[in-house]
């Protein structure tokens, strides 16, 4: 019966997808279109700790603080479990992504009372996006219901995360690198690892979460890890600019995808993707002649000047797009959430939005235990994470793989450069369409089917363009290599996202666990 449901839904989608097309044809003709702050140490005392009056033992070790670790530690902390924080380098970092935080994610921090972090960073709201394609074509893309995202630098947002976290007395913050779990029995007791003076510590605890990121050294151990980097991004800041509505970021999407949001009061982050492994070089000045020649006149008008000037003040950095499917090995004792557990490309900005959604997951789950000692029986229960975590995530990961994939392929292919006019064009109708999009992206509305809905839809709609209203040979067959293309960009999507854990969670045996059965204790909550 669900399988029927869920191939009557595909077909309902495909039907909408010509309804919407042969609708929208007689408008489509017609329509318009539309530095850098000092940087900051947490004060520490002499071993590295922000807090000195930390006592008694440690519930849970937190690998990692950035916005996920800082982030799961001040929730933990206010339930009232004792945490301690160890972090490679307390210093502010320094990146070029993780600094746009979609909707979804914006709420995921007001409930865990976060909010106020982005207060005093110079963040900036987003209301919407101007999609911008070839031939001058463009339109805006908002988010629905009157919500909004906000940009920022990476660095100062992770200090505020890190600053409200130290400040509750059951909180630890080390500065320390750790260099491996330890297990005892099948079971992990805590890590080691190794101060910035070169001394080596061990520390102990009940549950260790990892939460080290895109890098994660300690991954292998937990997971089976398979890791794709499609391309890598350019990053710039981009200043002295004048754009003709303000709160609005960009997605460029023509023979180069480039992705652009306010950071500050006066910048704008610009990342540009550049596929597969191997990029111009920077230090010879290749990488600059590639983003003049090849990138600057895909730039909008507005942002083509502070586009070269940003090139030709030099401070061009890049960074590795990793993709890699949630396979977690449960293991007692411990646990992965965001980056080191899961990644998608960065191409729309959902990394923090999952990685957010996570923690309060991760807390409302921990929330009825009082005692985490018994690592064969929270590692049971825990596996119900793995399942309830998939809507956010599939329909983030799916949407940012679909939408590199399609807007990186090359033009010399009919099918695969129609599905880019398609997925534009399905973007510029507007409404539930392009709101049904955005909503999935940000994480307002993480809904598997819905995801997978629009996703036939759009390639119904493709369809529709070549066959409407007078199909010929060869329109039917790029229709039909069309059709190819499409389901092998999305089946194996939904393959490695799990199609049984994700559509049909109630068959799934841990989508029933229930907390183990503790006795009371006097655990007190900072609620």
């Amino acid at each position: 019966m669900d399988s029927m449901h869920v191939f009557g839904g595909v077909v309902a989608a495909f039907l909408f997808g010509f309804v919407i097309l042969y609708s929208s044809r007689g408008r489509e003709n017609t329509k318009a279109s539309e530095k850098s702050r000092s940087k900051k140490t947490l004060k520490s005392s002499g071993n590295g700790a922000c807090r000195s009056n930390f006592a008694g033992n440690t519930d849970g070790i937190i690998v990692g603080a950035g916005v996920a670790g800082s982030a799961l530690a001040y929730a933990l902390a206010k339930d009232g479990w004792r945490v301690q924080v160890i972090e490679r380098d307390l210093t502010e970092p320094d990146r070029i992504v993780g600094e746009l935080l979609h909707a979804g994610g914006c709420i995921k921090l007001a409930e865990l009372g976060l909010e106020d972090c982005l207060d005093g960073t110079d963040s900036q709201i987003v209301f919407s996006f101007a999609a911008v394609h070839k031939d001058g074509k463009r339109t805006a893309i908002s988010y629905p219901s009157n919500t909004s995202g906000r940009g920022f630098y990476n660095g100062r947002f992770i200090q505020k995360l890190r600053e409200k976290a130290a400040s509750l007395p059951n909180v630890k913050l080390d500065q320390g690198t750790v260099t491996s779990l330890v297990e005892e029995n099948g079971t992990i007791k805590g890590v080691l690892y190794k101060t910035k003076a070169g001394q080596e510590l061990a520390a102990s605890a009940s549950l260790t979460i990892v939460c080290d990121g895109c890098f994660s050294n300690l991954r292998r151990n937990l997971c089976n890890p398979k890791i794709e980097v499609p391309s890598y991004f350019v990053g710039l800041v981009l200043e002295n600019y004048n754009l003709p509505y303000a709160n609005r970021a960009y997605f460029i999407l023509k023979d180069t995808i480039v992705i652009a949001y306010p950071i500050s009061s006066n910048e704008i982050r610009c990342l540009i993707d550049v596929p597969g492994l191997k990029q111009p070089p920077i230090a010879n000045g290749e990488m600059a002649s590639y983003l003049k020649t090849v990138v600057a006149p895909q730039m909008p008008p507005e942002l083509h000047n502070a586009f070269i000037c940003a090139i030709e003040k030099g401070n061009i950095r890049t960074m590795p797009n990793r993709i890699m499917a949630a396979s977690p090995s449960p293991t007692p004792g411990a646990f992965m959430i965001g980056d080191s557990l899961n990644m998608r490309h960065a191409v729309t900005g959902g990394g923090m939005t999952v990685g957010l959604s996570d923690v309060v997951l991760l807390r409302d789950l921990l929330r009825p235990l009082n005692d985490l000692s018994d690592g064969a029986a929270i590692c049971k229960y825990l596996e119900s994470f793995y399942i309830l975590r998939k809507p956010t995530a599939f329909a983030i990961n799916t949407l940012a793989s679909t939408l590199h994939t399609v807007f990186s392929s090359s033009d010399q292919d009919p099918s695969r450069k129609e599905m880019k006019e398609a997925f534009f064009n399905y973007l510029s109708l507007g409404g539930v369409f392009s709101e049904g999009l955005m909503a999935l992206l940000s994480g307002l509305n993480p809904d598997p089917l819905s995801l997978v809905f629009h996703c036939f839809a759009m390639l119904a709609y493709a369809v529709g363009r070549l066959l409407l209203p007078f199909p010929t040979p060869k329109r039917m067959f790029i229709a039909a290599k069309l059709i190819l293309v499409g389901s092998g960009i999305i089946f194996p999507m939904l393959k490695a996202e799990g199609i049984r854990a994700t559509f049909f969670p109630a068959t799934m045996p841990a989508y029933y666990r229930t907390p183990p059965v503790q006795s009371t204790d006097d655990r007190e909550t900072g609620k």
